[in-house]
């Protein structure tokens, strides 16, 4: 599914973002919109340019190990079906891997932090490591934690330009979020970011 055209102008500057960045942990019922969903994910791993070689964090090498998953229930991002969603930067895109909706066992997962699966949609970021430690060896893997803090941080700082808030989890079970998530075991979940509007 191609999602809607980022905006790269904002209501409020960086300056006002910033300042305005907190961590929530309670989420309204209302549903967010695809606009919204496609510009956090723009914000987190989207092409910048016209060649499609850089996009909106610096990586190593711009090798890009990171993988970004968006988890949503039903009717609660507009728009979008119900489950798991792989994004797919190439094509301003997702593709849904599962229709199931797997918010609660994601809480369960994150040591029963069940605040987040009340959250409308819940944004899972991995890295493949091995893209990185072919060129960097044991070195990459810091250098793919440093940009999942990139990715994080632009979230929040798109979540807040957008009138959203988001959270963020580092407290879970790596091997239960890869399985309840069903995805490759190569992707490794590093940061769990609830998204929605702030109850």
């Amino acid at each position: 599914m191609i999602l809607p055209n980022p905006k790269t102008k904002g209501d409020i500057s960086v300056e006002q973002a910033i300042q305005s960045r907190r961590s929530f942990r309670s989420f309204s019922a209302e549903a967010v919109g695809l606009v919204h969903l496609s510009q956090l994910l723009w914000a987190a791993q989207g092409i910048t340019e016209d060649s499609g070689g850089l996009r909106s964090v610096p990586s190593a090498g711009a090798l890009y190990p990171t993988e970004i998953y968006a988890v949503s229930g039903r009717d609660t991002v507009e728009g979008l079906e119900p489950g798991i969603h792989q994004y797919r930067p190439a094509i301003h895109g997702v593709d849904r891997i599962s229709g199931r909706d797997i918010r609660q066992d994601l809480g369960r997962a994150s040591l029963s932090q069940m605040w987040m699966a009340n959250a409308p949609v819940v944004l899972v970021i991995c890295s493949e490591y091995e893209r990185v430690t072919g060129k960097y060896g044991q070195r990459g893997v810091r250098y793919a934690m440093i940009e999942a803090g990139h990715v994080a941080e632009n979230i929040f700082l798109q979540a807040r330009a957008s009138g959203l808030a988001a959270g963020i989890v580092g407290a879970f079970m790596d091997d239960e979020v890869v399985k309840v998530m069903d995805i490759p075991a190569t992707h490794e979940p590093l940061l769990i970011m609830p998204a929605g509007y702030p109850a």
